[in-house]
């Protein structure tokens, strides 16, 4: 059978809406992912006209929402869901067949599937290939697909690179180029996506085809690592890096975890050219696993988390320290206490703060949430980590939370604290790239808004409660102003969500199966 040639369009959704802050100027393009870039390779191999589009804030839905579009794919996390949702809408309209990937597809595949005509979870070629035979319109609820598990191999980045290349362009001064050794994760951290997926190594030979093309393209690339956990295999990775690329040739960013960062990776890393880390800490009283700290918490887990971390320091210029604010391990003031007190003892690191987020399906722990009544209606908008919490704190207040949160943040980026990193920092680009992150950022002042409207508004505080599920008009009209000319495509329904849908599911299916 002669298949037919269709015009597909690819959107990566990096940013949710028009923005012009400088720091997203710069750095939004090397946010992109992997997956929209090997679909759109997958789809040109499958035979079909492709156009792949980065949308990073900058620019004009008009000129690349075009009309030319049989099937259209939206990778999008749920920060961006709204705008897929209304973007979808818009294509549905004009007669396309619409299609959602990504983070959001996997953590609210049943909210996505009322606003797309296929929900895609792990998705390989078969599966790809199974929604492009179909075509077909779903509605008014969209066909959820899955494959197995993740794909074993993906295009190399040769195969993909005009699409690389196409968002790199975006990025006026530092160019970050994606790539991937692995998929899943071997830790278990009850709140995270990746936590429930098997820690699967890609094949290294292949790792190292990319290396070698890279370097045809680019004098001294920057290559970030979208491995949920890099280094896993650590061996193995440096042998593929060693290989090909001799020092001082390429440089890397990658996210680990403080167990695998021991000194002598370190000066591996050093050797092959490793300029940035960012390893979670997440809590000073869990996860100790990853941290390398094995029982100690507390004070005991500070000291030893700030002395390796100025150990990294000496041996990987840029350092990123994560941390999750409002774990049920949390109490009182003494977590914030003890963070500040971090970041006196290892002042060269930047700090990134994430608000404890119930992402659907993504995580065990979110069914204990939804068991408890304890997950907010937050629309998908605000679900970033930064300007929505939607859980119920078990441990504090909703207005004495955000107190600490606000201290906290405005105490990580107050001016004595950014003297004092910008001198623990070696090398004009990580002392330029702290400075813009820290004097751009509004999280401080956004977490004291939030605070003083539970304290003032009482439609606030009632939905904070849970007492109402009426999204109250500061929300409302954020999203509205955001959106921008997609606010009057938003399907109706689409602006709120059923919170607990991954328990319904859950027990649903056991349920059937007793």
């Amino acid at each position: 059978m002669t298949r037919r040639r269709l015009r597909i369009t690819i959107l990566d959704l990096v940013a949710k809406g028009p923005t012009r802050r400088f720091f997203h100027r710069m750095m939004n393009a090397n946010t992109a992912s992997i997956m929209p870039q090997v679909i759109a390779a997958w789809c040109e191999e499958l035979g079909h006209d492709v156009r792949y589009v980065c949308y990073t804030g900058f620019e004009d839905f008009n000129d690349e929402l075009r009309d030319d579009c049989d099937v259209l794919f939206i990778s999008s996390f749920s920060r961006s869901a709204q705008t897929a949702y209304a973007i979808s809408n818009l294509y549905r309209k004009r007669g396309a067949v619409t299609v959602l990937g990504g983070p959001h597809a996997r953590c609210y595949p049943e909210d996505a599937a009322l606003y797309f005509d296929y929900v895609l979870g792990f998705t390989d070629k078969g599966v790809l290939d199974d929604v492009l035979q179909d075509r077909a319109p779903h509605r008014p609820v969209g066909r959820l697909l899955s494959a197995a598990r993740q794909p074993t191999e993906l295009p190399l980045l040769e195969e993909r690179w005009k699409f690389v290349a196409a968002t790199l362009a975006k990025a006026p001064l530092v160019k970050f180029v994606p790539m991937i050794g692995s998929m899943g994760c071997p830790y278990t951290c009850s709140f995270c996506i990746d936590s429930v997926v098997d820690y699967q190594p890609l094949a290294f030979d292949r790792i190292r085809a990319d290396l070698r093309f890279l370097q045809t393209k680019q004098r001294r690339p920057i290559v970030a690592w979208h491995d949920p956990n890099f280094g896993v295999r650590f061996n193995d990775y440096m042998a593929a890096i060693e290989d090909v690329v001799r020092p001082g040739r390429m440089r890397f960013i990658a996210e680990s975890s403080l167990s695998i960062l021991s000194e002598p990776h370190l000066k591996r890393m050093q050797r092959n050219g490793f300029v940035g880390i960012l390893p979670g800490i997440e809590s000073w009283y869990d996860l100790g696993n990853k941290s390398k700290t094995g029982k100690a918490t507390g004070r005991d887990k500070v000291r030893q988390v700030a002395d390796h971390v100025n150990t990294i320091l000496r041996h990987i210029p840029y350092v990123q320290t994560n941390f999750v604010l409002g774990l049920d391990s949390d109490s009182g003031t003494e977590p914030f206490e003890l963070t500040k007190h971090f970041l006196d003892l290892a002042p060269g690191a930047y700090p990134a703060f994430s608000l404890l987020t119930s992402y659907g399906a993504a995580a065990p722990l979110n069914l204990e949430f939804q068991r408890a009544g304890r997950v907010l209606p937050f629309p998908f908008h605000f679900l970033d980590s930064n300007h929505a919490m939607n859980v119920r704190p078990l441990n504090y207040d909703w207005a004495e939370f955000y107190a600490h949160a606000e201290d906290l943040t405005l105490y990580a980026h107050a001016p004595e604290r950014l003297w004092a990193r910008l001198n623990a920092n070696r090398g004009l680009t990580t002392k330029a790239m702290n400075f813009m992150r820290a004097k751009s950022s509004r999280r401080g002042h956004f977490q004291g808004k939030i605070r003083r409207l539970l304290e003032a508004d009482a439609t606030v505080r009632r939905f904070f409660d849970g007492e109402s599920t009426e999204l109250p008009d500061f929300y409302r009209n954020r999203i509205r102003g955001q959106l921008g000319a997609l606010w009057e495509f938003l399907p109706e329904g689409a602006l709120m969500h059923d919170q607990n849908a991954y328990l319904k599911r859950h027990e649903a299916a056991r349920v059937a199966a007793e």
